[in-house]
């Protein structure tokens, strides 16, 4: 991806868990899970939109938030198999490094529970609301303890 090769090299090189670039401007994120990609979604819509992303890890959840948010490209070190197949269904660029059957959880013992509990859907808009949910259970919920 030669318009993204400089944020894949930022995206190690800085210890992101996400770099994006949209003309001019870059941004990197380093939250884990897909919040970043999220709050992304929600909230800047239109700096996502035809956006060049690196991501470590794209999963079928992540691919959805992506193409709902019609990012232009994506480049993930390892990438789930069915989150390459949502990113082709939506006409989005995608490669990777290493792609996998699905992705690993963080105690690396079993399946991701996003992309889990994205199995079975098959369009953005099937999966969003299962994304909204889990952000809502994983993250904010979490915040509001800590």
């Amino acid at each position: 991806m030669k318009n993204t090769l400089n944020i894949i090299d930022m995206l190690h090189a800085q210890g992101c868990s996400c770099v994006l670039r949209k003309g001019e401007t870059i941004r990197t994120y380093r939250r884990r899970g897909v919040i970043d990609l999220y709050e992304l979604c929600v909230n800047e819509p239109d700096f996502l939109r035809g956006a060049s992303l690196a991501d470590k890890v794209i999963g079928k959840g992540a691919a959805a938030i992506l193409a709902r948010g019609n990012v232009g490209r994506v480049y993930a070190d390892v990438m789930s198999a069915p989150a390459r197949a949502l990113l082709k269904q939506a006409g989005i660029p995608a490669e990777c490094a290493a792609e996998v059957p699905f992705i690993v959880n963080r105690r690396g013992d079993g399946r991701c529970p996003l992309e889990t509990a994205c199995e079975g859907l098959d369009t953005p808009e099937e999966i969003w609301p299962v994304v909204e949910d889990f952000v809502r259970k994983t993250f904010y919920t979490d915040a509001q303890k800590g």
